[in-house]
C-alpha cells in the first residue's frame, strides 16, 4: 500500500490550484481516495507533486510524510492531537 501524500496541511492555493501541504489538486485527492486507482499511477503522481514544490514546503512535506509513513499520522496531525490534550 502506498501512503497518502496528505500531510494534514490541507488549503488550496487560489493562483495554483494545488493544496499548500501536498501539492496535489482537487482530483488527484479524489484519484487518491478511488479504489481503482493503481500504485503506479500513485507513485507516478507523488513524484509528480514533489516537482511542484518549492524548496521550503518540499522541505515541510519530505519531513511529515516520512514521520507518516513510520507512524501513520502526520507530524501536523500529531501536534494538533497534542494540543488537544
Amino acid at each position: 500500500m502506498i501512503v497518502s501524500p496528505c500531510i494534514s496541511i490541507c488549503k488550496m492555493d487560489p493562483d495554483t490550484g494545488f493544496c499548500e501541504g501536498c501539492a496535489r489538486t482537487s482530483q488527484e485527492k479524489i484519484l487518491w481516495k478511488d479504489k481503482n486507482t493503481t500504485n503506479e499511477w500513485k507513485t507516478s503522481n507523488l513524484i509528480e507533486i514533489q516537482k511542484r514544490m518549492d524548496s521550503s514546503t518540499f522541505k515541510t512535506f519530505k519531513e511529515s510524510y516520512e514521520f507518516k509513513k513510520k507512524n501513520g499520522i502526520s507530524l501536523a496531525k500529531k501536534k494538533k492531537l497534542n494540543e488537544q490534550k
